[in-house]
């Protein structure tokens, strides 16, 4: 930018103003969107977001192992439920099974006993 006096300060003010405008407009182009939680996923973009290969997904739908809809001939998922079956695959660390191992025979001491009645 060239040096200015005064009187033009205005108008450097509102040039800058439309430049960081521009910029701004051009970052919210390049920014990824948040995807929709509850949004459909077709084979494809399934693929990707669980970042397997498309075959693949189409042994665990043959295997009825993932969660899908197929409204006619194709197949689409929920965001959320392909969430959900992921924390559901979860595998406790070793700390987690020592703390349930801990923890179980508690569990058994607080529990009433059952009767059978005759």
């Amino acid at each position: 930018m060239e040096p200015f006096n005064f009187n033009e300060l205005p108008e450097v003010v509102r040039q800058l103003f439309e430049k960081v405008e521009r910029i701004e407009l051009l970052l919210a182009r390049l920014e990824p969107k948040e995807p929709d939680e509850n949004e459909i996923l077709n084979i494809e973009e399934a693929a990707e977001f669980l970042k397997v290969s498309v075959g693949a997904l189409y042994t665990k739908v043959s295997r009825q192992e993932i969660p899908y809809s197929k409204p006619g001939k194709r197949l689409y998922f929920n965001r959320i439920d392909l969430k959900e079956w992921i924390r559901q695959g979860k595998r406790k660390t070793l700390t987690e099974i020592k703390q349930d191992t801990d923890i179980q025979p508690y569990r058994n001491r607080m529990r009433p006993a059952i009767r059978k009645h005759h």
